[in-house]
């Protein structure tokens, strides 16, 4: 692989629209079937790889992983070029179709949201992430009619790229605690899917929310593919495809363990001075063959 600080060079448009295409595929799949497309998030090449060798169908990159990874806090900290940067050499180091969490679209202006989507695309990735949260504004969420018109920018970007990107439009209702009770919550969250899917959303993701009740009536109130975020206390991915789910992926939480991982390992060489920790690694090997495939 090379591990050169060059730009990666842009992807060809048809081999980008293909990508995009077969992912769409899959969700489509996922729906008639009632089996999820599953998402495990990577945030680096090796990640990806990692991803890819399990048997994913497709990879997910996560912004908070990808921002620590890059050391920068997650929230729209990271910045477009950095972001896009790493986008494209994951896009480069795998086969399968990726699909980029770029935050809120790193911009204030539906235009910079379309600059965004257009370096997406160069980058080769099938589809994206956008969030509704605001980060450090003057409420949680921007308003539903804003985030829409940024949603329309991304569209437009999109198609005149003449490629088919997979439109995720996150809805942050549940993560925020927005509305004053769960069901004015869940009124807030089906209100925003309708207006996202009218301005050209392919998929609508509402992470926080794992229960059963809940995730029934999301996903039987939104005409989109429903994402889920699951985690630890959460229903099994074909417990989630039961209750209409047509996509789960995991956030930062993979990301997560891998870091707690590190922590622990370096507590324990600087304390007992024992190893325990390391006996499960992946063989040096292994991750060098890996890494080191055309």
């Amino acid at each position: 692989m090379d591990t050169s600080t060059a730009s990666p060079v842009p992807a060809p448009t048809a081999a980008v629209a293909d990508r995009a295409r077969a992912f769409r595929a899959l969700h489509d799949d996922a729906r008639r079937h009632g089996a999820p497309l599953v998402l495990p998030n990577a945030w680096d090449l090796a990640s990806a790889r990692l991803v890819e060798a399990a048997g994913a169908r497709a990879v997910a990159t996560t912004s908070a992983g990808v921002a620590w990874g890059l050391g920068a806090p997650d929230g729209d900290r990271l910045g477009r070029e950095r972001a896009l940067d790493l986008i494209a050499r994951i896009v480069a180091a795998v086969a399968v179709p990726v699909t980029a969490d770029i935050e809120s679209g790193y911009g204030d202006r539906p235009e910079d949201v379309a600059e965004t989507v257009r370096g997406v695309v160069a980058a080769g990735a099938a589809g994206v992430n956008i969030e509704d949260a605001t980060h450090g504004g003057p409420a949680p969420l921007r308003p539903a009619r804003e985030q829409a018109a940024r949603i329309a920018a991304a569209r437009r970007a999109a198609d005149g790229a003449g490629v088919p990107l997979f439109l995720n439009a996150r809805i942050d209702t549940y993560l925020s605690e927005a509305g004053e009770n769960e069901e004015a919550r869940l009124k807030e969250t089906l209100e925003r899917a309708a207006v996202y899917a009218e301005a050209g959303a392919d998929g609508v993701f509402v992470p926080g929310v794992v229960d059963p009740a809940t995730v029934r009536e999301l996903a039987a109130g939104i005409t989109l593919p429903l994402n889920v975020m699951a985690g630890p206390d959460a229903p099994t991915v074909a417990e989630l495809g039961a209750l209409g789910a047509a996509r789960v992926s995991v956030g930062s939480g993979i990301a997560q363990a891998a870091h707690a991982l590190v922590r622990a390992a370096a507590r324990e060489l600087l304390t007992t001075g024992t190893y325990g920790t390391l006996a499960d690694g992946l063989a040096y090997g292994e991750l060098n063959t890996l890494l080191g495939r055309d």
